[in-house]
């Protein structure tokens, strides 16, 4: 295969990843400089996953696909999607949801001919998700009153593109947390990285974000901690973090307190901001049989007409008891995979994020239907596949020439 069309493949992948990740932006969010009409973006999302499966169907006509563990239980998660939807308590949205998840993926299916245990998701991850946050910091520019607003507590919002602080904070967390591990492994130079890290720890602060805060420190402990053995880089950066983390929090322990509580008070933080009585109400609503094992079909992760802000309960509520077994095993498998493969720069980017999305679950709705945390465990998932065997290139027999009698004899003589 030539090195262009090889260069040609890997650009179109990486278009078809930034499609996926422009579908899970959502259209629910800040109003925005220009109102965007919900119809609108919803469109545009929705356009961006077909078009996103139509162009990973070209890459991949044979269907060549890798096997997944985790691709193999995200598509088992369809099984109750599909049976609890079907009952129609969640309207004919909720079967439209399960088209959107089955589109979602079998193109992470066709993807997965290209998962080789590789960098290459981790490059497309940050490049894609840097410049939506890009779009964030220019919104910002262009109208700091829009960017801000009171509504949101004065937190950081998608001014140009509908985007809440914590979807913010959630992709300024992921690819920092990614730029520091390439910087360790030496994978890219801390020029670029201080170009990835600066700007998205300056949007992470301004959306007061405390689950992606959290993510970003413990999943990033975790992931240098599986360096620590085998790179002196690791156990440097390990060693100057704790330093600096503890002059922090001596030092400005007062304002980061009062960044962490953004001013609520201690009964409203004690509650989760007021996510702990619909956690309440919806674990107390009663329900059948059918609907503990399979749910209510998939909506739009609220219970009452207020968020639900869990991943798990969310799950439970829309996929039942089966659908929580299977995604607590997609996390199980994951994790058990990375951990019992050699230390390695892949194997850290993959705890990095396997953790980062098991820490925000208890805050956080998406592991059970198409949103960026089954991206980043598609990332992880790719960093822990093995690497695909070489295939020799077969060599052209070469025919053997008859060689006259007479040139024979004159070669004996």
């Amino acid at each position: 295969m030539s090195t262009d069309h090889t260069s040609h493949t890997s650009k179109i992948v990486g278009t078809v990843w930034g499609l996926l990740i422009l579908n899970t932006l959502g259209s629910a969010g800040a109003k925005t400089i220009i109102p965007l009409p919900r119809s609108l973006i919803q469109l545009v999302t929705m356009g961006a996953l077909v078009t996103a499966f139509a162009l990973a169907l070209t890459l991949n006509l044979r269907l060549r696909i890798r096997a997944s563990a985790y691709l193999f239980l995200l598509t088992l998660l369809l099984v109750p999607s599909v049976i609890s939807s079907a009952h129609l308590e969640s309207g004919f949205g909720a079967l439209f949801r399960c088209a959107r998840l089955a589109l979602f993926v079998g193109t992470l299916w066709l993807l997965s001919r290209w998962w080789d245990g590789g960098l290459t998701f981790v490059r497309h991850h940050i490049r894609m998700y840097f410049a939506v946050l890009g779009s964030v910091a220019a919104g910002l520019v262009v109208s700091p009153g829009a960017a801000m607003p009171d509504l949101y507590g004065g937190r950081l919002v998608g001014a140009l593109w509908p985007l809440t602080p914590p979807q913010i904070g959630q992709y300024a967390a992921v690819i920092t947390g990614l730029t520091v591990l390439l910087v360790l492994g030496r994978r890219t130079d801390r020029a670029s990285a201080a170009l990835v890290i600066v700007p998205s720890l300056v949007l992470l602060a301004l959306t007061h974000t405390r689950t992606a805060t959290l993510g970003l420190f413990i999943g990033l402990a975790l992931a240098i901690g599986s360096l620590v053995l085998t790179s002196a880089a690791a156990r440097r950066f390990f060693t100057r973090a704790v330093l600096c983390a503890a002059v922090a929090a001596v030092a400005l322990g007062s304002a980061l307190q009062a960044w962490f509580l953004r001013g609520q008070s201690k009964e409203n933080f004690s509650s989760l901001t007021g996510r702990a009585k619909v956690w309440d109400a919806l674990l107390a609503a009663p329900r059948t049989t059918v609907e503990q094992v399979f749910g209510v079909g998939l909506g739009d992760k609220s219970f009452g007409g207020l968020p639900i802000d869990n991943s798990w309960l969310a799950v439970y509520n829309e996929q039942g008891l089966l659908g929580v077994a299977l995604v607590a095993a997609i996390i199980i498998v994951l994790g058990g995979v990375a951990l019992l493969r050699p230390p390695s720069l892949q194997r850290a980017c993959a705890i990095f994020l396997i953790s980062y999305c098991a820490i925000a679950s208890y805050t956080e709705a998406g592991l059970g239907d198409a949103s960026p945390y089954l991206l980043h465990l598609a990332v992880a998932g790719s960093l822990l596949a093995a690497p695909a065997p070489a295939t020799p290139v077969p060599t052209p027999e070469v025919p053997r020439r008859r060689i006259p009698r007479w040139a024979r004899r004159s070669e004996v003589t």
